[in-house]
């Protein structure tokens, strides 16, 4: 991934956000459906599509700046 390309918060006003496509999850936990996921000491969580759509790179153990 670029240096030039910022990924959205994993945490924000609005609560938990996901990392790749920034959907909130609209409260400070996430829901059961979401993945979380600690990269180089980094929490990131992930909506439910995301981690659907993405779910062969993260059983891979793949960090997500592959997918």
């Amino acid at each position: 991934m670029d240096e030039e390309t910022q990924r959205p918060e994993t945490t924000g006003t609005e609560g938990v956000v996901c990392a790749l496509c920034g959907t909130g999850a609209g409260s400070d936990n996430a829901p059961p459906t979401w993945l979380c996921s600690v990269e180089n000491g980094s929490l990131s969580y992930f909506c439910d599509n995301c981690a659907r759509t993405h779910i062969r790179a993260i059983e891979s153990r793949l960090d997500s700046a592959w997918w």
